[in-house]
Parts: C-alpha cells; sequence; structure tokens
C-alpha cells in the first residue's frame, strides 16, 4: 500500500526523482479520496517532497489547490500556511488572485506584526 506522497508520485510523476516501478493499479479518483481524508501533516509532506519550490512539481494545479484547502480547513488558524497557500494560488493563475488576497488578509489579521511580500 502506498502513502499519499508514493501514490502522487505514481500518478503525476517526480521532477526530481524517478517513479517507482509499482504494480499496484493507480486511480485518480481513489487518490482523490485518499487526499481528502489524509491528516494535514501528511498532505503537507507530500506537497514539500513533490513540489518544494512551489512553482515546480509535477502534481496538476487542482490537486495542489485541493491540498492547501485541505490543509487550511484542518488548520485554520496558522498564519504561514495561509501565506504559503496564497503564493501558490498567485503562481498558478489569475483565477485565484482574489482567493489568495483573503488568505493574505486572514493571515495577517492573524499575525499583524508579521512582515508580507
Amino acid at each position: 500500500m502506498h502513502t499519499l506522497t508514493e501514490h502522487a508520485r505514481c500518478l503525476y510523476g517526480d521532477e526530481y526523482r524517478p517513479v517507482p516501478e509499482c504494480e499496484e493499479e493507480h486511480d485518480e479518483h481513489y487518490f482523490i479520496e485518499e487526499l481528502t481524508f489524509a491528516d494535514a501533516d501528511e498532505v503537507l509532506g507530500m506537497l514539500r517532497e513533490l513540489c518544494p519550490y512551489l512553482n515546480d512539481g509535477c502534481l496538476p494545479v487542482r490537486v495542489r489547490n485541493l491540498a492547501y484547502r485541505l490543509v487550511l480547513l484542518q488548520r485554520p488558524d496558522e498564519p504561514a500556511l495561509m501565506r504559503e497557500a496564497a503564493h501558490s494560488l498567485y503562481l498558478h493563475g489569475p483565477t485565484w488572485d482574489g482567493i489568495a488576497a483573503d488568505l493574505r488578509k486572514r493571515a495577517d489579521a492573524l499575525e499583524p506584526n508579521q512582515l508580507t511580500h
């Protein structure tokens, strides 16, 4: 059985490592279910390993967006995560710029003395 990160790597590839040979069946629908019910640490581990610089990696944007959304639902009061999610949204198209701006505002409200960029 795969971890969430291994499942993602088999489905989408990995910019930094070869995809291991694997005999398990991979199904995006199952992966999305697995992602939906994963804990925040597991989801963040996947994001950090497969997209260590935010603007890289092979994860589809829809998977990144869902992953950050799920993490923020589990950790709603973590300004650093809000800013990271906002940065990811800004990098992947203007469609989500309003949501990214709202996340930054929420982060600033929680941590008003933090310098933002």
